[in-house]
């Protein structure tokens, strides 16, 4: 805490930044129906998660990619997002994710085992 002024009123406090909210960009990938994905999914970039996972159920492709080498952290919300996207699909279609964080692989595996219409490309 500050020290109290000279005229001995409440001490000043000095002013602490604010810290930068989580971000996440979301850009199509140029050469086959998907996403690519940068930062961090958490309740501040869930919408943004949510709006751009739509596009997997309405594009008409068999296999929509999800590029994640850029993503930093994945809640558990957000795999349930993923997750219920993918139960959404019409049958035969299916999301490939490339590069996933560690992280969403092991959530996927922990509460969505064998979960149909998902893939995780080694690649």
């Amino acid at each position: 805490m500050g020290e109290p002024d000279r005229r001995g009123s409440a001490p000043r406090v000095a002013a602490v930044p604010e810290a930068t909210p989580a971000r996440l960009t979301v850009s199509p990938l140029p050469r086959r129906a998907g996403l690519r994905a940068a930062g961090e999914v958490d309740l501040v970039t869930r919408a943004t998660w949510t709006r751009a996972l739509e596009r997997a159920v309405h594009e008409g492709e068999d296999v929509f990619h999800l590029e994640l080498a850029a993503v930093t952290f994945v809640d558990v919300a957000g795999v349930g997002v993923l997750a219920e996207t993918v139960r959404r699909l019409p049958p035969g279609r299916r999301i490939v994710l490339h590069q996933p964080p560690s992280a969403l692989s092991r959530i996927l595996q922990m509460f969505w085992p064998g979960l149909p219409g998902i893939e995780v490309s080694p690649s």
